[in-house]
C-alpha cells in the first residue's frame, strides 16, 4: 500500500542533502557583494526528521494573511534554512533569498515569475529572489520542503496583486 513511501522519502532526504551542501556556494555567488555577512546560526545537529509524517497541526498555525499557509522552520545553518509547508500561498517575492522547493507529496498550481504551472510530487522549483510566486494547492496532501539561500530576512515577504 505504501511501497513509494520510502522512495519519496529518500528523494526528499537527498534533496535536502545535497542544498545543504551546496548552500553556502550558492548563497555567495548569488549573493549582492555589498551585503553584510551572513548571521551566525547554532551548530547543525545529527538527527533525522520525518517530514512526511507531519501532520498540518504539527506544522504550525495557518498565517492568514498568506492564504491558508502553514510553514515550520526545521533546520537552521549560516547560509540558508530547510522547512516545510502546506496550504496555499499568496503571490509575493523575496528580495533577499532565492527559494528552492521539493514537492513532497499532493499537486498544485505554482505561480512562478508570470504563469501558472502545475507541479506534483517529485518536483523541484527554483526561484530566485525576486521571482513573483505563489502557491494554490489542488490536493489536500500538498506538502513542500522549503529551502531558503541564504535564510529569509524578516520582513522579506513583499505579497503582489
Amino acid at each position: 500500500m505504501h511501497r513509494h513511501r520510502p522512495v519519496t522519502v529518500i528523494r526528499s532526504v537527498s534533496a535536502a542533502a545535497i542544498f545543504a551542501g551546496c548552500a553556502g556556494a550558492f548563497a555567495q555567488a548569488s549573493q549582492p557583494a555589498a551585503a553584510a555577512a551572513p548571521p551566525s546560526a547554532p551548530p547543525l545537529s545529527a538527527q533525522i526528521i520525518n517530514m512526511g509524517g507531519m501532520a498540518p497541526d504539527e506544522i504550525g498555525p495557518v498565517i492568514a494573511e498568506m492564504g491558508t499557509l502553514r510553514t515550520k522552520t526545521l533546520v537552521t545553518a549560516a547560509n540558508g534554512t530547510v522547512g516545510v509547508q502546506v496550504g496555499t500561498v499568496a503571490k509575493h517575492t523575496h528580495t533577499y533569498s532565492d527559494e528552492i522547493q521539493y514537492v513532497m507529496s499532493g499537486t498544485a498550481t505554482v505561480w512562478l515569475d508570470n504563469a501558472p504551472r502545475e507541479v506534483r510530487a517529485g518536483d523541484l522549483i527554483v526561484i530566485p529572489r525576486g521571482v513573483v510566486h505563489g502557491t494554490l494547492t489542488t490536493s489536500t496532501d500538498f506538502k513542500s520542503m522549503a529551502i531558503k539561500l541564504p535564510p529569509q530576512r524578516a520582513g522579506d515577504t513583499h505579497k503582489v496583486p
